[in-house]
């Protein structure tokens, strides 16, 4: 890894003392609209490498990723810090494809300000525009960039025209770009509020000079549209009237105003770049360190005791108590366990003892823990390179090593006055995948590499079902599976997968009798039971009763809990098709014993076989779980899903507008489980990736015979 970096030209790290000097931001955008590149790109020209790396290489500095080389896209959320003008800029990478959403999550969750990164190729994805209602919501200082000018189909004012359309108000462009001679290819920028041109054309950094005569009008209208903009935001409420009556408002002012409007999360600049040839990076730079916010503008997460009891707001104070959160946590197999922090307040410093506590999570496989730890060095990460640093201050984000029990989603707090930050929203795994490790070997390896994956992937469920014994990991997308079992196969596991079986139930719809005899002699001690029943079917949901009716003793009081515990557990193994039977009652009427033959175990027996009697003439079905389903998707997909549900034998409830988006619906359903295995990906496909759904068990219901005869049939197989 340190061969790699020096290979790369990496410079030294970049080192603040305050608050104030740091800008963290996270790159948003669909998978291809450019972000990675940007990074490189921005790393370049601030002299953080001296050499930019290749998505199609695999050398760029965030996409190190064995799983990010290969698929050539990003997989995981990763760090690259970088010095603009004094300002330490904490550019965070995050995936664009719809699987890798957590990632997402823990990018917005360390970052005070999203770039978001719109193609002039390709536009946006429907995921993007709600990701930009998602920031809008909790007033997140935003901008947009506009990438890959460089492609001969690149359209730059279509790309603003359809941020405007998506994102609403407020979104305007600084600069507009320059053709060159050939009409084609974007050599520099026309700064809209200085009026004055940035030409590229002689490389990085630009010439700075006056305007030609041909782009005076379009300087003109964008400036006009975009000065009434920036003044509509200023608290200066007499700036429009100036504006208005003709006053030339100073550049000073302007950009004054502008920086404000965009650190309070009011106006949205778009700037023009290309990473290819360097055109609009450091305008870019600009708009990231004068006009996002640093940490001191931006509310902090809620914390409290770890017993839950409130605690006073955090401040982004270095001098405050330490409060730090594991935003992502990777297994290096050089290094051991690497935590990315972001700290909120305090100072966090080599050598101290913290307390690292993690709540809240243990359905997705992150048992609630608590332990004192002393951390090591302290990193300043730029991909998957580490450089030690000596300390990180509230608002910064740094690395730590070799911690013993710290997860992604952890909280990092001082020892003698432990916390907990309130989680981020996690999204909840909705794909299936059984795993099958091919060796005992395996099998050992298979539990080492999960526990550490499940550490740093909250996104991932881990479901070790004890009916249909299958190992489920519960991922968010086929992507996302994908890169899940290439990792475990890297660190040594074999494995296979299989198809995930749902755990089914058996129940008898007809009363019927029973009769059970288990009867051997063998010379010595036999063995001697016979017992009559009668069952009966309850209402769904009721369980399981038994009765006793025995009269003259013909059972011995003594072995009547010995039939009881037979049927219970023949109802355990199933009578069908090897699934638990349940909603029966059992009545025990008659039945015969022997002196000496007669025991706790041949009872047992009886009353097994008694039930598996009784079921052959009683009408046995299967039954399966049916989840009562809410799916979130756009207005103009619901008809379509609709008509899928119908043939995934699903009962539409009803619709409604979603509360939370506008153009937006939410259809409730009841749809058996064993339909919804691959409901995440084909749900995505339906919406063009904008569709989610969450499901909640309802209860348990007759399958079709149809269905319920094949399973019976590949019982029948395995048995």
């Amino acid at each position: 890894m340190a061969q790699k970096n020096q290979e790369k030209g990496i410079t030294g790290a970049p080192v603040v003392t305050e608050p104030g000097r740091v800008r963290n931001v996270v790159l948003v955008g669909h998978s291809g609209a450019g972000k990675t590149t940007l990074v490189e790109a921005l790393l370049t020209a601030s002299g953080t490498i001296t050499r930019a790396g290749t998505v199609t290489d695999g050398t760029t500095v965030c996409d190190h990723d064995p799983a990010a080389v290969r698929q050539q896209r990003s997989v995981s959320l990763a760090c690259a810090p970088l010095l603009h003008d004094g300002i330490k800029v904490n550019l965070l990478d995050t995936p664009g494809y719809a699987d890798f959403v957590g990632e997402l999550r823990a990018g917005l969750r360390a970052a005070d300000a999203a770039l978001f990164v719109v193609s002039a190729v390709d536009g946006m994805d429907a995921a993007t525009a709600a990701l930009w209602e998602e920031c809008a919501a909790v007033d997140m200082p935003r901008a947009v960039a506009v990438s890959r000018l460089d492609h001969p189909r690149a359209d730059f004012d279509e790309a603003v025209a359809l941020c405007q359309r998506v994102f609403g108000d407020n979104v305007l462009p600084l600069y507009l770009p320059m053709l060159g001679d050939d009409g084609v290819s974007t050599v520099g920028l026309l700064g809209l509020i200085t009026r004055r041109v940035f030409d590229y054309t002689a490389g990085h950094p630009p010439v700075v000079r006056d305007p030609d005569p041909e782009h005076l009008p379009a300087i003109a209208e964008s400036r006009n549209e975009l000065i009434e903009g920036i003044i509509a935001e200023s608290e200066d409420e007499s700036l429009m009237d100036r504006y208005l009556g003709g006053e030339e408002i100073g550049t000073e002012i302007l950009i004054e105003d502008l920086e404000k409007a965009v650190a309070r999360g009011h106006f949205y600049p778009v700037v023009p770049v290309c990473a290819e040839t360097g055109v609009g990076l450091d305008a870019l730079l600009e708009v990231l360190t004068a006009g996002f916010p640093s940490p001191l503008e931006h509310e902090l997460p809620a914390v409290s005791g770890v017993d839950g009891s409130p605690r006073p707001p955090l401040t982004c104070d270095p001098d405050g108590p330490l409060v730090a959160e594991v935003v992502k946590t990777t297994i290096d197999r050089h290094v051991g366990r690497v935590s990315l922090v972001r700290v909120f307040s305090g100072t966090l410093r080599p050598e101290q003892t913290v307390h690292v506590s993690g709540h809240g999570l243990a359905e997705r496989g992150h048992p609630d823990h608590d332990a004192d730890e002393r951390v090591g060095h302290i990193y300043t990460p730029l991909g998957a390179s580490l450089r030690e640093v000596a300390s990180c201050v509230a608002g910064d984000i740094c690395a730590i090593t070799k911690s013993g029990s710290a997860e992604t989603g952890d909280t990092i707090s001082a020892k003698d006055e432990p916390l907990l930050i309130a989680p981020w929203e996690m999204p909840e795994p909705l794909l299936p995948v059984a795993i099958v490790a091919k060796s005992r070997a395996d099998e050992d390896a298979l539990a080492r590499n999960l526990a550490r994956l499940v550490a740093g992937d909250p996104t991932m469920r881990l479901d070790r079902n004890a009916e249909t014994h299958q190992l489920v990991l519960w991922c968010m997308g086929e992507a996302h599976a994908d890169v899940v079992l290439e990792r475990l196969r890297a660190g040594g596991v074999e494995l296979d997968t299989e198809p995930v079986r749902v755990s089914l139930r058996e129940t008898l719809t007809a009363p019927a009798k029973g009769h059970g005899r288990h009867v051997k002699q063998s010379g010595g001690h036999g063995q001697y039971a016979v017992c009559d029943i009668e069952v009966e079917p309850l209402p769904r949901g009721a369980g399981f009763e038994f009765v006793d009716r025995v009269v003259g003793g013909a059972v011995p009081h003594n072995y009547i809990p010995s039939v009881e515990k037979g049927v219970r557990a023949q109802m355990e193994r199933g009578l069908v098709a090897g699934h638990p039977v349940v909603d029966l009652r059992v009545t025990l009427f008659d039945g015969k014993a022997h002196s000496v033959d007669s025991s706790d175990a041949a009872f047992q027996t009886a009353g097994a076989l008694a039930l598996k009697d009784a079921a052959e003439k009683a009408q046995p079905v299967l039954l399966e779980p049916v989840d009562e389903v809410v799916i979130r998707v756009p207005d103009s997909a619901v008809g379509s899903v609709m008509g899928d549900l119908s043939g995934r034998r699903g009962r539409v409830l009803g619709t409604e507008p979603d509360p939370d988006g506008e153009g937006r619906t939410l259809v409730r359903a009841e749809v058996p489980a064993t339909e919804l295995l691959r409901y995440a990906v084909e749900l995505r496909s339906m919406t063009s990736g904008t569709g989610t759904f969450r499901r909640e068990f309802a209860r348990y219901e007759p399958m079709p015979s149809h269905l319920a005869d094949q399973i019976r049939k590949e019982h029948a197989t395995r048995t």
